[in-house]
């Protein structure tokens, strides 16, 4: 009997227990700090974050703002922030400010009070963009101005909106509209400034581009908990904390060893994958050999893709022609090109979609002539890095266009570095934006059929149902 009693004792504790932590998670949930607010001049995300509640439960827990800023500040950069709780670093790309300290952004997002008593008040300006090295780019983002030091004689204005998060301020501006530069200066940047914030951010958009900020939908929500706020509407913000621009490693690349959390590219495919619902994790769960075809309008076109394509089916690829309408959508264009097994098209923005490929799917490059070097550095060596099998399939002069429109002896043909010498934009009019393509289709079935064994090594085909 006493045995009994003891047992029905400690059941009736442990469910008080229980009934105790439930209480307080509830708690939790329904204070600001889990709150998605709705009316703080934001703009509303859809509501798809995954694993959101445990990751904030566990940065209220253990992270606090001081330890999460203090992780994107190295070497001198990190002793200035220890000693007075803000730090600017500079490099070839880009600018990055952070601050542990109560600030207010106002005027449109372009101005940034960050308080220090003991000294007299800086001005600094910074375009939030990574692309500071490019002025074409840089002509297009808005200066947001930061005032550091005592503000005594030039005092901020009230705040109209209190948060309790920290902000990251960033231009949706620069290129984009074209996706690489899109993923490559915004979206790969914010992965790596903010990802080991657990969502425990809210981002300030300056410049501010609603059609950008639908199409990222999924991964800005996956960032952050909370609204994206349009300063455009003039209302001043108050956080206890910013960070202003954000970090660039390389060309659709990130370098695990300056990153909070070691995270590598490989990293950033996953997230992609949770924030898109991607189904295929690897290209060995594909059935039959799929293969994406970009097809381009304007340059680089393929002008025997008809061909090319009745070449790729007798192989025994199933192709999907991805058109630029295709890709407008970016939510229903990640998942189609999830289902690939390779992707084939010609140097080109296009080509930066082989990110939501599946690991082990095979990425085919038709390089142009002169385009080796971009070619490699901005999709050939991410591939790699994602996972991916990189193949290059270098035309030869008589491939292109231009062969017919200037002749085998001209030097546009047979000394391109003479064009090249002229500059950017002698050599973008004629090689990048003057130039399309006529395949060889038996040189080019041999990288195809290269591909397919590649598949095959992983993926049976011929054993499966």
């Amino acid at each position: 009997m006493k045995k009994e009693s003891r047992r029905l004792v400690n059941c009736a504790a442990l469910a008080i227990c229980l009934v105790l932590i439930v209480l307080v998670y509830a708690t939790l949930f329904q204070s600001n700090d889990l709150k998605l607010p709705g009316n703080e001049g934001g703009y509303r995300l859809s509501d798809s974050r995954s694993n959101l509640w445990s990751e904030r439960i566990n940065i209220d827990a253990v992270d606090p703002q001081e330890f999460l800023l203090r992780r994107l500040v190295r070497g001198d950069d990190r002793v200035r922030f220890e000693s007075n709780g803000f730090s600017c670093h500079t490099d070839v790309h880009s600018e990055v400010f952070v601050a542990n300290k109560p600030v207010r952004i106002f005027n449109k997002g372009l101005t940034v009070y960050v308080p220090h008593d003991d000294q007299p008040q800086v001005k600094r300006t910074v375009k939030p963009y990574a692309r500071k090295e490019d002025e074409t780019a840089m002509e297009l983002v808005s200066p947001v101005q930061i005032l550091h030091g005592n503000s005594t004689i030039n005092p901020p204005p009230a705040c109209n909106f209190t948060h309790n998060v920290t902000a990251v301020v960033f231009s949706s501006k620069g290129f984009t509209g074209n996706v690489f530069h899109e993923l490559n200066e915004i979206i790969i940047p914010l992965f790596i400034t903010t990802r080991h914030f657990r969502s425990r951010l809210k981002f300030v958009i300056t410049d501010f581009e609603l059609r950008w900020v639908r199409k990222y939908n999924r991964v800005l929500s996956h960032l952050s908990g909370y609204d994206v706020i349009n300063p455009d509407d003039g209302s001043v913000h108050c956080f206890p904390g910013a960070v202003i621009g954000l970090k660039y490693h390389n060309n659709l690349a990130i370098n695990i060893t300056d990153i909070p959390g070691g995270y590598s590219m490989f990293d950033f495919k996953h997230f992609l994958k949770e924030s898109y619902n991607l189904k295929t994790s690897h290209v060995s769960e594909i059935r039959k050999p799929v293969l994406m075809l970009i097809s381009r309008r304007n340059s680089r076109r393929f002008l025997n893709e008809e061909d090319m394509v009745e070449m790729m089916e007798k192989l025994g690829f199933r192709v999907k022609r991805a058109e630029p309408e295709m890709m407008s959508n970016l939510d229903e264009f990640a998942e189609a090109v999830n289902t690939c097994s390779v992707m084939v098209g010609a140097h080109g923005a296009g080509l930066t979609n082989e990110i939501f490929l599946p690991t082990g799917a095979v990425m085919v490059q038709v390089v142009p002539l002169t385009l080796e070097w971009a070619a490699t550095n901005y999709f050939g060596e991410p591939a790699k890095a994602m996972g991916l099998r990189y193949l290059e399939y270098m035309i030869e002069p008589e491939e292109s266009s231009l062969f017919d429109a200037y002749g085998k002896d001209h030097p546009v043909i047979n000394d391109p570095k003479s064009v090249i010498s002229k500059g950017y934009y002698a050599h973008r009019a004629v090689y990048v934006d003057g130039q399309d393509l006529k395949i060889n289709l038996e040189r080019f079935k041999k990288i195809l059929i290269e591909a397919k064994q590649i598949l095959e090594t992983s993926t049976p085909f011929n054993r499966r149902t």
